[in-house]
């Protein structure tokens, strides 16, 4: 597995000053739609100390997903969006969602892991630069609407080519168009079925994900005066 990561040059910023004194842990806001597997391996990354933050609230559009049901085993609130269209008491609108996320649970950082629903725009607007989603292919390829999950490795095994690998990078109000801050490259081989190629990927999304994190809530993301993001090492 190749990890990309930016480190110091002529063309880019000298990296952020470590701080003499221990910032305070960042609050996260985690998306899940599914089993939320990405999710569950940050919050173990958390439980080691490898990430200086907590997860402070769980969304989901399937409060009944697996991912929803570790939120609730681990004491982690879970509130619903969007609403259902068959009892929308049952959950929040736009606009409900970004008062619970900002003024009501004071969140850092939005964090997508596997949500299939497009962000509303006031949420992109609140969290300017501050959503992270993965997506299971390299991007620009193999993405954008009705990219995602299984389809996204029969579309890369189909294509011919020779590499994949999960895709870190922030949101804007597009699918899968947001700058790109880290991607994981994995083989391709001539006899993959999607499913081969779906559990490489994943082993590597569930260690690129929480090193992501992790650089976020240390400060350790910047940006370059042309948008893009830039991760610098702990090291």
């Amino acid at each position: 597995m190749h990890c990309v990561v930016q480190t110091s040059g002529p063309s880019n910023p000298a990296p952020p000053v470590v701080a003499a004194q221990p910032l305070p842990k960042k609050k996260l806001a985690v998306f899940v739609s599914g089993g939320g597997s990405n999710f569950k391996a940050i919050q173990a990354a958390i439980s080691e100390g490898a990430v200086h933050g907590d997860v402070a609230v769980v969304v989901s559009n399937a409060p009944s997903c697996g991912g929803a049901e570790f939120a609730r085993a681990h004491g982690i609130p879970v509130i619903t969006y969007p609403a259902p269209k068959a009892d929308p008491a049952a959950g929040l609108s736009a606009d409900q969602l970004v008062q619970q996320l900002t003024q009501d649970f004071q969140v850092d950082y939005v964090i997508l892991a596997g949500y299939l629903k497009l962000i509303p725009s006031q949420l992109c607007r609140a969290f300017r630069r501050r959503i992270l989603n993965i997506h299971p292919g390299l991007l620009p390829s193999f993405g954008g609407k009705g990219y995602y999950g299984i389809k996204v490795h029969q579309a890369v095994i189909s294509s011919g080519a020779r590499f994949s690998g999960p895709t870190i990078h922030f949101v804007d109000e597009e699918y899968d168009t947001g700058p790109i801050l880290a991607q994981a490259v994995v083989p391709v081989y001539p006899t993959d079925r999607a499913e081969q190629l779906a559990a490489r990927v994943l082993r590597q999304e569930h260690q690129l994900y929480p090193r992501c994190v992790a650089a976020l809530c240390d400060d350790r993301v910047t940006w370059r005066d042309d948008g893009i993001p830039i991760m610098w090492s702990a090291e």
